[in-house]
C-alpha cells in the first residue's frame, strides 16, 4: 500500500475548494434512508460535518530554513536558461518587463471542476495517526455486555423514571459516556468535511476502505450484505434461532415457519437476505414509511419476495407507515400476533435513518423518537426468546444510553457491533439483542408512554431528557463501564478513518491494494457467492415445467382417476394406507414462474399451459403443484358472497424444493408451511390459496360430519350439498379422493400386542414399525393410483337425500367396507 507521510510540496502551496454541496444520498425520507444502494456512498452515512463554530488546525510543517528567495528552490541548470532570457526576480520576461512574474503553478484540477479551484477550509493537518491501524481482515468478534443480573422493573418502579427538560440543541458538553478529549476530537475530525466537495469525499472514502467493495453483491443493496454480516458474527441468530439450550427453533424439515419483521427497512435489503437464506421457510412481515423509500420488493433478485408482505399500520396497506405514530404500532402488533397464532415474531429488524443535512451535529437528538418506536416494536412484537437487530448512531446522550439500558434489562444479552461491511468512518453501529425475557410488557407499555409524551411535546421547547435516571445507570456498574468502553472504542475507530479519508483526499495516489482479497475472504465466510445481482431469468412455463421435472414420462401426469364403484372397492382393502380428499371442481396442475404469473394444464395432452386470467394470487417462482380451483362461498341466499380459491391437493416442487419423493403426509404438511408463508390476510382482495384437508379412510365419517344443505344463489332455493371447511366458507364438493400413501410391496397394518401401526412387507414378509425408505409413494405413484368416489345425483351421503341409485357407492356402503376391513 502507497502511504505518505505528508503531502507533497505543490499541494501544501495550493489545495481546491468547493463550497459545501449536501449529499445526495442524504436526501432521503425520514426513517428509512438506510437501505437505499448506492456504489460510492451509504444513505445512513451522512457526509461527516458537525458545523463547529470554530476548530484550530496545525500547521503544516514546511522547510525549517525558508529560501532566500521564491526561485532558490530550482537547479542552477534552470536558474542558468531563465537568466539567458533576461528574467530578473520580481520583473517579468519581455522588452518591457510586461510578462507574468509569478511562476505557473503546476495544475491540481481534479474532475470536472475548474481550474484554479481551491479546496479553502481544507488545508489544516488533524493531527492524528491513522497508519497505525490494524491489518484488514475479515475475521470478526461480537462483544456482550455482561449478563444483566438486575430484576426487570415494575410499572410502580418505571413510573417515575422518565424525566423532562429543556429540549438540547447542542451535542459538545455530552461527556457522561465518553471523554471529552475524544467526543472533540470527533467532532473536530467530522467537521473538517464540512466545506468538502461530497463528491470528493466519497471518492477518498472509497479508496480508503478495506472493505469498500463488498457492497451489496448479489442482493438489491448493501443494506442485504450488512445482515449477512451480523448474522454470521451471531451465530447465525437470525436465520437459524436457538433456545436457551442449543436446539433450533425452527428448521427446513419440521412446519414450524420462521417468522420475521422488518421495520424502517425499506427498499427491504434486509429481509431478502433473510429470505434468500431460508425461502419458503420463512415468513415477513413489514412496516415501513410510505413514499419514495417504501419496500420494494420487486427489485429481489436474489430471493421470494412473495413471502413478504408490508403492512403500514392502521389502515393496513392504506397505512402510512409512520412509526414514530402509537396507532400504527399497536396496530402492527396486533396484526403480527393474529399471523402468528398469538405467539410473535422470532425475530425483528429495525434500520431506521433520516436526513439530518445541515444538522449533522444533531443526530442523536433529532433521531431520539426513531429509535425508541423501533425499541418500542421490538418489545411488541417478539415471542419470548425473541432476538432483535437495530441500527443505532452515535450514543452519547443519558436518552439514547437509557433506551440501551432498558433493552440490557429485558433480553439476555445484548451487544453494541460494528460489523466490517458498516464504514468505519459513519457513527453507525447497531445494537444485537438475544433472548426476550419473560414479563418485560412492563418496559414496553412505559416506551409506549415515553412515545405519547414525546408527540404531545413536539414543536415545544420542552423534551424528555432522561428515560433511565442517570444515577441509576452509574450504579450499574457492569453496565456503565462496558457502555462507556464501547463509545470510546467507536470513537477511536471513526477517528482514524476520518483522518484516513482526509489523507486520502489530499493525496489521490493512496489506496487500498486489498479490497479485491478481502471481499473474497468476507464472502467466503458470511456464505454468499461471490458473482454479481442479475435479474431472474425468463422462461416460458412448458420450457420451465421440463426444467423442473427433469423431463419426465408425461403419462404419468396426464393418467385418468380410477372411478369408485362396487368393482374397484376391493382396492381399499388395506384400509390404512388410504387418505382422502374431498374435492369441488377438476384436478389440474399449477405452475408458477413467480409474481403473478401463474399457468394452469388440465393434464391432458398436448402440453399445454394457460395464463391463470381473472385470478389475483402471486406465488414463488418454480413451483408447481396439484390443485383444484374452487369457488367457495360465504352465507346464504341473497347475501351469499363467491370467490375463487386455489385448494391444494398435493405438493411437487415448492420454490425450487423437489418434494415428489416425499411421503404423502410430509408432502401436505410442506404445502401447508407453504401456503402459510404466500399467505395475504391483509389483502383482501386476493384470491385465497389453501390446502385440501386430509382424512384417514379409517376416519371417514368425519367427512360426513361437515356436509349439509344449504341455499346457494343458483339453487332457486332448493338446498345444495355442501361441505365446510376449516373455516367459515363453504364449497360444493363433487365426490371423495382417496390416495394410496404406502408403495408396493409394502402395506400398513395394526398390532393389537403392542397397539401400534408397522409396516409389511407382502413379498418379503418383514415386519418393521419404522417406515422404510421405499415404502412411501412418490407423487405418481399417488396420483395414478388415486380412486374417486363422485357424489353425483343418486349417491346418498347425506341424511337429507332420498333418491337412491342401486349401480352406485353410497355412503352406508362404504362406510360398511371399511368397518369390515379396520381392526384397530
Amino acid at each position: 500500500m502507497k502511504r505518505r507521510a505528508e503531502p507533497s510540496l505543490l499541494m501544501q502551496q495550493k489545495k481546491h475548494c468547493v463550497d459545501s454541496s449536501s449529499d445526495d444520498e442524504s436526501r432521503l425520507s425520514r426513517q428509512d434512508s438506510s437501505q437505499n444502494d448506492s456504489l460510492s456512498s451509504d444513505p445512513e452515512d451522512h457526509r461527516p460535518g458537525f458545523s463547529m463554530p470554530s476548530l484550530s488546525f496545525k500547521p503544516q510543517d514546511t522547510d525549517t530554513a525558508p529560501p532566500q528567495t521564491k526561485f532558490s528552490m530550482y537547479n542552477s541548470v534552470s536558474q542558468k536558461l531563465m537568466a539567458k532570457m533576461g528574467f530578473r526576480e520580481g520583473e517579468g520576461l519581455g522588452k518591457f518587463g510586461q510578462g507574468r512574474k509569478e511562476i505557473v503553478e503546476a495544475s491540481t484540477q481534479r474532475g470536472r471542476r475548474g481550474l484554479g479551484l481551491t479546496l479553502q477550509g481544507f488545508q489544516g493537518e488533524l493531527n492524528v495517526d491513522w497508519r497505525d491501524e490494524p491489518e484488514p481482515s475479515a475475521v470478526e468478534k461480537v462483544e456482550w455486555f455482561p449478563e444483566c443480573t438486575t430484576e426487570t422493573p415494575d410499572a410502580n418502579e418505571l413510573r417515575d423514571w422518565m424525566t423532562l427538560g429543556p429540549r438540547k440543541l447542542k451535542i459538545e458538553d455530552e461527556t457522561q459516556f465518553c471523554t471529552e478529549d475524544l467526543l472533540h476530537t470527533l467532532l473536530r475530525c467530522k467537521s473538517v468535511f464540512d466545506n468538502l466537495e461530497g463528491e470528493e469525499m466519497r471518492r477518498a472514502r472509497t479508496r480508503s476502505n478495506p472493505y469498500e467493495t463488498i457492497r451489496g453483491g448479489i442482493f438489491l443493496n448493501r443494506a442485504a450484505m450488512k445482515m449477512a454480516n451480523i448474522d454470521t458474527c451471531c451465530d447465525n441468530m437470525f436465520t437459524n434461532p436457538k433456545d436457551s439450550d442449543g436446539k433450533p427453533l425452527t428448521n427446513n424439515h419440521d412446519n414450524e415457519l420462521l417468522y420475521f419483521g422488518d421495520v424502517c427497512a425499506g427498499p427491504g435489503g434486509f429481509s431478502e437476505y433473510i429470505l434468500w437464506k431460508r425461502r419458503w421457510h420463512a415468513k415477513g412481515f413489514g412496516m415501513t414509511l410510505k413514499g419514495p423509500c417504501d419496500f420494494k420488493l420487486e427489485d429481489f433478485y436474489a430471493a421470494p419476495s412473495e413471502l413478504f408482505e408490508p403492512y403500514y399500520g392502521e389502515g393496513g396497506v392504506d397505512g402510512d407507515g409512520d412509526i414514530t405514530r402509537p396507532e400504527n404500532v399497536t396496530a402492527f402488533r396486533n396484526f403480527v400476533l393474529e399471523s402468528t397464532e398469538r405467539k410473535g415474531l422470532h425475530f425483528l429488524m429495525a434500520d431506521g435513518g433520516f436526513s439530518v443535512e445541515g444538522q449533522e451535529n444533531l443526530q442523536e437528538i433529532l433521531s431520539k423518537q426513531l429509535l425508541l418506536c423501533q425499541f418500542l416494536t421490538a418489545l411488541s412484537t417478539l415471542r419470548t426468546g425473541g432476538h432483535f437487530v437495530c441500527k443505532t448512531f452515535d450514543l452519547f446522550t443519558p436518552f439514547s444510553v437509557g433506551l440501551v439500558y432498558l433493552l440490557y434489562l429485558c433480553f439476555e444479552r445484548i451487544s453494541l457491533f460494528k460489523p466490517l461491511t458498516s464504514r468505519p468512518a459513519n457513527s453507525e453501529r447497531y445494537i444485537v439483542c438475544r433472548g426476550l425475557k419473560p414479563g418485560s410488557d412492563a418496559v414496553r407499555e412505559y416506551m409506549f408512554r415515553v412515545n405519547l409524551k414525546l408527540n404531545q411535546l413536539r414543536n415545544t421547547d420542552t423534551d424528555v431528557t432522561d428515560v433511565v435516571p442517570l444515577d441509576i445507570i452509574k450504579e450499574d456498574s457492569d453496565f456503565f463501564k462496558f457502555m462507556v468502553n464501547s463509545n470510546e472504542s467507536l470513537c477511536a475507530v471513526q477517528i482514524k478513518a476520518l483522518a484516513k479519508i482526509h489523507a486520502f483526499v489530499i493525496d489521490p495516489t493512496l489506496s487500498e491494494p486489498r479490497q479485491a482479497d478481502i471481499r473474497k475472504e468476507c464472502l467466503k465466510i458470511w456464505g454468499v457467492p461471490d458473482k454479481a445481482r442479475v435479474t431472474p431469468a425468463s422462461s416460458d412455463p412448458k420450457s420451465k415445467f421440463y426444467e423442473l421435472t427433469k423431463n419426465p414420462d408425461l403419462e404419468s401426469f396426464q393418467c385418468k382417476v380410477t372411478a369408485l364403484n362396487s368393482t374397484t372397492l376391493e382396492k381399499l382393502r388395506h384400509i390404512l394406507d388410504h387418505r382422502c380428499i374431498v374435492g369441488g371442481g377438476e384436478q389440474i396442475f399449477l405452475l408458477s414462474l413467480g409474481k403473478s404469473q401463474i399457468y394452469t394444464w388440465d393434464g391432458k395432452m398436448p402440453l399445454r399451459w394457460r395464463k391463470l386470467e381473472n385470478f389475483k394470487l402471486e406465488l414463488p417462482r418454480d413451483t408447481l403443484l396439484s390443485v383444484e380451483i374452487v369457488q367457495e362461498l360465504k352465507g346464504e341466499g341473497k347475501a351469499q358472497r363467491r370467490i375463487n380459491a386455489v385448494h391444494v391437493m398435493d405438493a411437487l416442487i415448492i420454490n425450487g424444493t423437489d418434494v415428489r419423493d416425499q411421503h404423502f403426509n410430509q408432502r401436505i404438511q410442506m404445502a401447508e408451511k407453504f401456503v402459510r408463508a404466500v399467505a395475504k390476510p391483509s389483502r383482501p382482495d386476493m384470491n385465497p390459496i389453501r390446502v385440501k384437508e386430509v382424512y384417514r379412510l379409517e376416519e371417514m365419517e368425519k367427512i360426513f360430519v361437515r356436509l349439509e344443505m344449504k341455499v346457494t344463489k343458483s339453487s332457486g332455493g332448493v338446498p345444495r350439498l355442501s361441505y365446510t371447511g376449516r373455516d367459515d366458507r363453504h364449497f360444493l364438493p363433487t365426490g371423495l379422493y382417496i390416495i394410496k400413501t404406502v408403495n408396493e410391496p409394502w402395506t400398513m397394518a395394526y398390532s393389537k400386542n403392542s397397539k401400534m401401526k408397522f409396516f409389511f412387507n407382502k413379498t418379503t414378509k418383514e415386519s418393521t414399525y419404522a417406515m422404510p425408505p421405499n415404502a412411501a409413494s412418490p407423487f405418481h405413484v399417488c396420483h395414478s393410483e388415486r380412486l374417486f368416489w363422485a357424489w353425483v345425483d343418486g349417491v346418498i351421503v347425506h341424511d337429507s337425500q332420498t333418491r337412491v341409485d342401486p349401480e352406485k357407492l353410497s355412503k352406508d356402503e362404504v362406510l360398511s367396507f371399511i368397518h369390515q376391513h379396520h381392526q384397530p
